[in-house]
C-alpha cells in the first residue's frame, strides 16, 4: 500500500520536474555570479527551499550581506504559504505529525497544487506525499549546482524561452484544477490585483496581494457543494 501510494505521487510530480530545470540553473548562475559558492548554493536550497524567495533574496545580495533586508523581502515572498497551508489543512488530518512536518517543511506551489487536486480525490496518505515530494525536492538544489558550475555558458536563458516555462508549468496546473466560473473569478481577480500591486507598490507584496485577493474573490462566490455547485454558478450570474 504504501509503494503503491508512493509510486502515484512520484508518477504526478514527474512531468513538472522539466519545469523547473531551467529556473533552477538561472539561480545556480546568478548565485554564483553574487559569489556563492557550488556548497554554498547547495545548502541554501536544500534549507530554504523557496525558488521565488531565493530569487528576491539574491536580488538584493550584497556584500556585506544586508541581513534584515534579505530577511523581510524573503518573508514577503513567502507570506503566500500561509494560505496554502490553511488551505491544505483540512486535507493533511489524517497523516500522522511526523508526515505533516514532512509535508509542511518541504512543500512547494507544485506539490501544493498536485496535492490539493488529489485530496478532491482521495485521502493523502504518507506514501503519496513522500513520492510527491521527495523527488521535487531533490531536483531543486540538484540542478541550482549544474547551474552554478556550467550556467556561465548559457549567456540569455530568456533567448530560448526558459523565461516562460514556469509560467506554462503553472498555467497547466490551473487547468487541471479548473472547476468551474468559481475558478475564473479567483484566477481573474489575483492576475489583476497582482499585477496592479506590481505597478504601483515597491518591492514583491505583488505575490501576497495576489494571493489573498483570489483567496477573497473565491470566498466571496463559495458554496458548500464546490466550484461546480449549481447554487456557486447561480451567484455568480446573480452578480453579473
Amino acid at each position: 500500500m504504501f509503494w503503491a501510494e508512493f509510486r502515484r505521487g512520484f508518477l504526478d510530480i514527474l512531468p513538472l520536474l522539466a519545469g523547473v530545470m531551467p529556473f533552477a540553473l538561472l539561480f545556480g548562475t546568478l548565485a554564483s555570479q553574487k559569489g556563492l559558492s557550488p556548497a554554498e548554493i547547495v545548502l541554501m536550497c536544500a534549507t530554504v527551499y523557496a525558488g521565488g524567495a531565493q530569487f528576491v533574496s539574491i536580488d538584493v545580495w550584497s556584500t556585506p550581506v544586508p541581513v534584515l533586508a534579505v530577511v523581510l523581502a524573503t518573508g514577503l515572498a513567502n507570506a503566500r504559504y500561509f494560505l496554502m497551508g490553511a488551505a491544505l489543512r483540512p486535507h493533511v488530518t489524517g497523516l500522522s505529525w511526523p508526515a505533516r512536518l514532512w509535508f509542511v517543511g518541504i512543500h512547494s506551489d507544485e506539490t501544493w497544487a498536485i496535492a490539493l487536486k488529489r485530496s478532491q480525490t482521495a485521502a493523502l496518505t504518507p506514501g503519496y506525499v513522500l513520492g510527491l515530494t521527495g523527488l521535487f525536492y531533490l531536483n531543486w538544489p540538484f540542478w541550482c549546482l549544474i547551474g552554478a558550475l556550467v550556467g556561465g555558458l548559457i549567456d540569455d536563458p530568456a533567448r530560448y524561452g526558459a523565461d516562460f516555462m514556469f509560467v506554462a508549468m503553472f498555467l497547466c496546473l490551473i487547468r487541471g484544477m479548473w472547476q468551474g466560473r468559481i475558478s475564473l473569478v479567483a484566477v481573474g481577480a489575483s492576475a489583476v490585483a497582482g499585477l496592479a500591486a506590481q505597478q504601483l507598490l515597491p518591492g514583491h507584496w505583488y505575490i501576497f496581494i495576489g494571493a489573498v485577493s483570489g483567496m477573497l474573490a473565491a470566498a466571496a462566490f463559495w458554496s458548500p457543494g464546490g466550484g461546480r455547485d449549481e447554487s456557486c454558478d447561480a451567484k455568480l450570474e446573480a452578480r453579473t
